[in-house]
């Protein structure tokens, strides 16, 4: 009888069997290699849970300056690096914002940027083609505490380059169809940003607790500008004097030196070197109670609160001031794993982060602490940052968390100075400040010899007794505010009332 099915032999039966067999040996092998991964997992797992601790800092060797003064009293600074052939050159101008008015605030600001905008011989749009030719960049504008002329080229166009430099910082012509649309751009910005909280809490901390004006300028002081505003500025502040260039990069001294002869050694100007006078702060010296102030933006999708700090008579030249300052800001707010992001972003999520930091003057600092959240946490939000700030003056920093933060510091000036931008910007702080030159080759040994008794100690003297300010929808956090600080008295200001050129920043005031 003809069947379908396939006849199956002993010999077919036999590799059956022998196939069952491979395969239950093979799923035997992989059981036994997955239970395996699962022990090895087991017992890597705890150890992953925990940070790894870093190493040890690595020092940082930056070459010798080397400087030289030209006959008209220009300070010519230069770094050799040729690890790449790059050279940036920036002119510090040293004066800024601190040498104008509150009336005209922002003028330093837009005299320097108006120094690229056109030149007895070059239109704006000639300077930015010719730069863009060469491969490189011009930048022009100005802090509170100095202004800066920076360029960047490659090595093989740094002649070309400096012809450009030299023209825009010696021949500024300030065109008025120029200035105007400065001007509107300058406006445009701020008008936006005075929408916006954490702009805004910035803009008043400067005026209500550092008793300063934004760098940058009021809407109405900008509008005030004209041309023979930024030209007296020039003629009373810009000058060789007053400047250091700074080159760094693939280049020596000596072709250095020459380039500057060459291209600056001819400058005259009567200006001179303007020195920082420290102004008086606005703030409360008090150590024991916090100013609230609060600027009511009815409908605001978040507000901003910042904490805000003047700290009068500490000095960047002082070791003892900057170091433990600088450990105790990383410690604090800055970067993902400090105190501040921990308490508000990661343990309770009523942030996307938090921050602080340090902003210099020669005679003075200005700390501020600051984030944004939804309108109801913020009293929970200040509370917090007041809590940390009293923590840093009372609690024990270990180890095992104030090593990992210099690592975060010593880590960061690293990679800043493996580029000739970066280290041109940390020599314009040398200047800026009076700093020796030892200065950058010690900075990892003087951040890793920070005690937690000196962050103590800087944080009970300076940081106590800050103002806290918050911008956002009063009426979703008036009641909570009220309840967490029941004896502080709340000072509201309605945004549409806001005016920090008044003495209570107020329009009607």
């Amino acid at each position: 009888m003809k069947t379908n099915q396939p006849l199956r032999s002993p010999i077919g039966r036999d590799r059956h069997a022998g196939q069952y067999q491979h395969n239950t040996t093979r799923t035997a092998a992989i059981i036994t290699i997955f239970v395996t991964m699962i022990i090895i997992c087991a017992s890597v797992v705890p150890s992953l849970s925990q940070e790894p601790r870093p190493g040890p800092a690595r020092s940082v060797t930056i070459p010798a300056i080397k400087e030289t003064t030209l006959k008209n009293g220009l300070t010519v600074s230069v770094v050799e690096k040729r690890s790449i052939p790059m050279i940036t050159v920036q002119l510090l101008i040293r004066t800024g914002a601190y040498n104008e008015s509150l009336e005209k605030a922002g003028l330093a600001d837009l005299t320097t940027s108006m120094l690229t905008k056109g030149t007895r011989t070059r239109s704006a749009e000639q300077i930015a083609q010719e730069i863009e030719f060469l491969g490189g960049g011009i930048n022009s504008g100005a802090g509170w505490n100095s202004s800066a002329v920076t360029i960047g080229v490659t090595s093989d166009k740094i002649e070309k380059a400096m012809s450009i430099m030299a023209d825009v910082v010696r021949n500024p012509t300030f065109p008025r169809s120029e200035l105007d649309l400065l001007k509107t751009q300058a406006i445009d910005g701020l008008t936006y940003n005075l929408t916006q909280p954490g702009f805004i809490a910035g803009y008043v901390a400067s005026r209500y607790t550092f008793n300063e004006h934004p760098a940058g300028g009021t809407t109405a002081s900008i509008e005030s500008i004209a041309v023979d505003d930024l030209r007296a500025f020039y003629n009373k502040q810009i000058g060789p004097r007053s400047s250091v260039l700074i080159f760094a990069g693939d280049i020596s001294a000596a072709a250095a030196t020459q380039l500057a002869e060459k291209y600056f050694g001819s400058w005259a100007s009567d200006a001179q070197e303007a020195r920082y006078t420290a102004l008086p702060s606005s703030g409360s010296n008090s150590t024991a109670s916090n100013r609230l102030l609060v600027i009511d933006v009815p409908d605001s999708g978040q507000a901003a609160v910042t904490y805000a700090r003047s700290l009068n008579g500490v000095r960047r030249f002082e070791k003892t001031d900057f170091y433990p300052s600088a450990v105790l800001n990383s410690l604090l707010g800055g970067g993902y794993s400090s105190r501040l992001n921990q308490e508000i972003r990661i343990k309770r999520g009523l942030s996307y982060g938090a921050g602080s930091g340090f902003a210099w003057r020669p005679a003075a600092a200005r700390f501020t602490a600051r984030t944004q959240t939804k309108n109801e946490s913020a009293p929970e939000v200040a509370e917090l940052m007041i809590a940390e700030v009293n923590r840093l003056t009372t609690g024990e920093v270990l180890p095992a968390e104030l090593d990992p933060r210099k690592a975060v510091l010593t880590g960061g000036f690293g990679r800043n100075i493996e580029t000739t931008g970066g280290l041109v910007n940390a020599l314009a702080d040398l200047y800026t400040f009076d700093l020796p030159n030892t200065t950058l080759n010690s900075y990892v040994t003087d951040v890793g010899g920070v005690t937690d008794a000196q962050i103590r100690d800087f944080a009970k003297a300076h940081l106590l007794g800050g103002d806290i300010i918050i911008v956002g929808d009063y009426s979703k956090f008036k009641a909570d505010l009220a309840k967490r600080f029941p004896d502080r008295a709340v000072n509201v200001i309605p945004v549409a009332e806001l005016d920090i050129t008044r003495p209570g920043l107020r329009k009607t005031s």
